[in-house]
């Protein structure tokens, strides 16, 4: 394993969806090493069955569970990571490594070069991976599987230790991106903040209009349904993203508005065409799967009837030749009619062999761009 083995005993302290699939994940793949888990009793007994964990410990034993640690993973809201930092690092040995997977990044790592003692490396982590399933109750060892993994390093940070963290998180099948915190704000306040901004003004301003009209709602399905399906997602997470990123998300959301102005402006202009192409031919730049992979995937569409067994028809089919699917999506449905389906592969050949043996069943399938 390499410079892996210097975690000999890990603590995940918030044995959620994140820090449970995480606790599964390495047990899957065979890590060596001890697994423990902090969080309430509650967790720690939903837990126990599924033997994702050496140890458990209740929060109020958390300094002894982090005491001869190597590796301590907090997994929790930022707010929380930002309270643990002062207090493990008051705990941990020197030589020992704290990451976390906040969805910000520089408030997190700032906060650890104020508080951690010399010789205790930080470096901040941010798994791109998530599930409509919530808590411990929904922890999948296959979670992270082909799911991009930030990790956002200081110049401090011993470079020993990077590798081992990059290997371990390698090991639960994800792929390393380095940047740096700032750029990775800058990054997220601009693909994943701004849409959900976007989104709740959009449905905002539609749920207004619908005092003058009730068919403005009525009327809300398809590109508008989709572009703001992300309004529905809970305040918690946002209010600490507002609490460590408002700058970032304000500075796009002001370019936003001037992308906005601008296309008001040509509305009566034959250049709007223009804009329409360049933002056609930029969106093909955007990886094809929706899982923050790292490598481009080869998808193909494939339609499907309303009835029981297909499913299991496309996934045989490909099982008959070893084909691994590695990511799958409804992409719509209507019941008694059927839907179509998006089918990711790592290569090429696959994808063109999986449309072949597909259409052999007489399966509606094309590639998707």
């Amino acid at each position: 394993m390499g410079e892996i083995e210097q975690f000999k005993r890990v603590v995940i302290v918030g044995v959620g969806l994140i820090g449970g699939s995480l606790a599964l994940a390495l047990k899957k793949k065979g890590f060596k090493g001890r697994i423990c888990g902090v969080d309430s009793a509650d967790v720690l007994a939903l837990a126990e069955p599924r033997h994702m964990l050496d140890e458990s410990y209740t929060r109020d034993r958390l300094l002894e569970a982090v005491t001869d640690v190597d590796i301590v993973f907090l997994c929790t809201p930022i707010l929380d990571i930002l309270r643990l930092i002062p207090e493990i690092g008051s705990a941990v040995k020197a030589g020992a490594l704290i990451t976390d997977v906040g969805s910000t990044k520089r408030t997190i790592v700032e906060t650890a070069g104020i508080y951690l003692p010399v010789g205790v490396d930080f470096i901040g982590g941010h798994p791109m991976a998530g599930s409509e399933a919530k808590g411990v109750e929904g922890a999948d060892p296959f979670l992270f599987e082909n799911t991009t993994y930030v990790l956002t390093p200081v110049r401090s940070v011993n470079e020993h230790t990077r590798k081992a963290l990059g290997e371990l998180i390698e090991l639960i099948g994800a792929k390393v991106l380095l940047l740096s915190p700032v750029l990775h704000d800058e990054i997220a306040a601009a693909v994943s903040h701004l849409p959900q901004m976007a989104a709740i003004a959009m449905m905002t301003l539609a749920a207004k209009r619908q005092s003058e009209s009730p068919y403005f709602l009525k009327m809300a399905a398809g590109g508008f349904r989709d572009m703001t399906r992300i309004a529905s997602s809970p305040y918690g997470i946002w209010e600490h993203i507002r609490q460590t990123n408002a700058d970032m998300i304000a500075q796009y959301i002001d370019a936003y508005i001037e992308e906005l102005s601008s296309l008001r402006d040509h509305l009566n202009s034959e250049a709007l065409g223009k804009i329409f192409t360049a933002a056609s031919e930029s969106r093909l730049s955007i990886p094809r799967d929706t899982r923050g992979f790292l490598r481009p995937h080869y998808d193909i569409s494939v339609s499907v009837e309303d009835r029981p067994g297909m499913l299991a028809l496309i996934a045989n089919t490909l099982l008959e030749k070893n084909i691994n699917i590695k990511d799958i999506e409804i992409l719509k449905i209507r019941e008694d009619e059927g839907g179509t389906m998006r089918l990711a592969f790592a290569t090429q050949s696959e994808r063109d062999l999986s449309l072949s043996l597909l259409r052999d069943k007489g399966l509606e399938c094309r590639k998707r761009d």
